[in-house]
């Protein structure tokens, strides 16, 4: 099947609204948002790892973490950073939104989840990375499956670190917390984690500075042990962008995609529908056919080979003139 007629043949999202219960600072310009149903209801279930799609306030749709257990569905847990270098969607719910307000959101989704192979787990977080991560260990805490983890949490200080009393109290002796202090010479060494590999998998989520690093390290490991999710593209990389035209080869129709704007975003502005979820460039869900054009690939989901007929539309973008795509 093409990705055109992949595209024809999705299921309408289904969305639901909530309320916010509450709102409360967990870190530095980090927010944790309880979310319940209208009629205070069950909500969706969820498996450890997953996210949803939440719109802002101002119609930006942006994908969180629950951080909640998932063993409890009379309501979701997300925790927001505000990036004032982002898109907007962190600041409209940081700034925007506060308890007592109606929110619509997707219902759960994963792409994260815990390998039930797997009898003990490494988590690696960084900054807001850990929201997804506490879910899972909640959720293996509270089991008696005997599996065993230990997390390592990377952050610049205490006042930026999450749900840094949760950590202490509830999940004491397995955790290590790591300050960089903005030093780059003063990061964590991972070496010692990762030189041998001791039938284990790797959950990672932050940053892509971590993300590199950890993938780097891992590389002897066996396939199929590191796991990662990803928030998005690296600000640097954002601040970067330029607008660029795409024609869709079965349509005819041609787009236009401003410097702050994802493919995706322009897409379904024209009204063209392609599946996603992350929207991070981590689960493989918005693969889309390239004809012809010079791709910029941010992804870190398509093989070399696969980069020459495909891109990845929620985070890569042209590099130089047209893309020509498979829709």
């Amino acid at each position: 099947m093409t990705s055109a007629e992949t595209s024809k043949n999705i299921e309408p999202e289904r969305l639901l609204e909530v309320r916010v219960a509450s709102k409360q600072a967990v870190a530095r310009d980090t927010f944790l948002f309880e979310l319940v149903a209208l009629d205070r209801g069950p909500l969706p279930a969820f498996t450890p790892g997953s996210h949803l799609t939440v719109i802002t306030p101002q119609g930006a749709r942006r994908n969180y973490s629950l951080c909640s257990d998932a063993a409890g569905t009379r309501s979701y847990e997300i925790a927001v950073k505000r990036d004032g270098n982002g898109r907007g969607g962190s600041i409209s719910m940081a700034d925007d939104v506060h308890e007592g307000a109606i929110l619509t959101i997707s219902a759960p989704r994963n792409n994260f989840e815990l390998s039930p192979r797997a009898g003990r787990s490494i988590f690696i977080a960084g900054g807001i990375g850990i929201t997804p991560i506490l879910s899972m260990m909640r959720s293996l805490k509270h089991s008696d499956s005997g599996h065993t983890f230990h997390l390592y949490y990377c952050t610049r200080d205490v006042e930026c670190t999450a749900f840094v009393d949760v950590l202490q109290t509830e999940f004491s002796g397995f955790v290590t917390i790591h300050h960089d202090n903005g030093d780059i010479n003063s990061a964590f060494d991972f070496w010692p984690v990762f030189e041998k590999p001791k039938g284990t998998h790797v959950y990672c989520c932050g940053p892509k500075g971590l993300m590199d690093s950890v993938a780097d390290m891992s590389g002897h490991w066996p396939s199929g042990s590191i796991h990662f999710e990803s928030f998005g593209v690296d600000p640097k990389a954002l601040s970067q962008n330029t607008a660029f035209a795409v024609t869709l080869l079965r349509s005819g129709k041609q787009i236009s995609v401003g410097p702050e704007q994802t493919l995706l975003e322009a897409l379904r502005a024209s009204g063209c529908v392609v599946r996603s979820s992350c929207e991070s460039g981590t689960c493989g869900s918005c693969k889309t056919g390239l004809i012809s054009g010079d791709v910029e690939h941010r992804d870190r989901v398509l093989s070399e080979q696969e980069k020459a007929d495909h891109i990845m539309v929620c985070v890569s973008r042209a590099a130089t003139g047209e893309l020509v795509l498979d829709l």
